[in-house]
């Protein structure tokens, strides 16, 4: 299903959903359904049959990507296996074009993996020590694994887990509340997917080099 498409599912009719009053609201599970509906119906059918020349596709010159070890386009590497993924600080302005490898990447180690490890004990993630994936495949079946080790472990934190601070692992942001992580990697997972789906409209009509009027006039 595509992000224009619409559904008759919506989270206020899953076969399990209770209608909320303003006496009680079950934070743990408006948090959980915002993110795991939206995984579920929308992101993660939209990534099915990713190609690998999708997956490494630069849509613009210096776009930055995952490569060969040594053929990085900067000088900073992140990376322990064959391949390492471009990185700078501070970030250039404006910031770079980045692929859908790179865009992944982020999400599974950044995003969803490194807080697997720091919250729930998960594998260690960080970037400059991750294997990246070579392959659309690869890196699908790494996200799903990060996505379903965050999605189990707040799966866990109830009402007064969530409100309990987050802790050192956020850094500055130690003294915010679980729930407050939660709905920022929501955030984080949401944007960061609607990127992706915008990349592969792209790829999909990159050949089109006709002009505007000419596609007005033809189409």
């Amino acid at each position: 299903m595509t992000e224009t498409q619409s559904t008759t599912e919506t989270p206020s009719t899953t076969a399990d959903a209770t209608p909320e009053t303003s006496a009680h609201v079950d934070w743990q599970r408006v948090l959980i359904d915002q993110l795991d509906w939206h995984w579920t119906n929308q992101l993660r059918p939209r990534l099915d049959g990713l190609t690998d020349e999708e997956y490494l596709w630069e849509p613009t010159p210096g776009a930055w990507n995952v490569h060969p070890r040594g053929q990085g386009s900067t000088e900073l590497q992140g990376g322990s296996g064959e391949l390492t993924i471009d990185f700078a600080y501070p970030e250039p302005v404006p910031a770079p074009v980045t692929t859908i490898a790179w865009r992944l990447a982020h999400v599974i180690v950044g995003v969803l993996g490194a807080r697997v490890h720091s919250h729930f004990g998960g594998p260690e993630a960080d970037y400059q020590t991750f294997d990246y994936a070579g392959t659309a495949d690869d890196a699908l079946a790494q996200l799903d694994s990060a996505y379903a080790g965050w999605i189990a472990g707040v799966r866990r934190w109830g009402a007064v887990e969530l409100a309990e601070p987050c802790g050192p692992a956020e850094g500055p942001f130690a003294d915010y509340s679980r729930a407050e992580l939660v709905a920022h990697i929501n955030r984080e997972v949401i944007h960061h997917g609607a990127e992706i789906a915008l990349l592969r409209d792209l790829f999909a009509h990159r050949n089109d080099s006709r002009t505007t009027d000419e596609r007005l006039t033809n189409d």
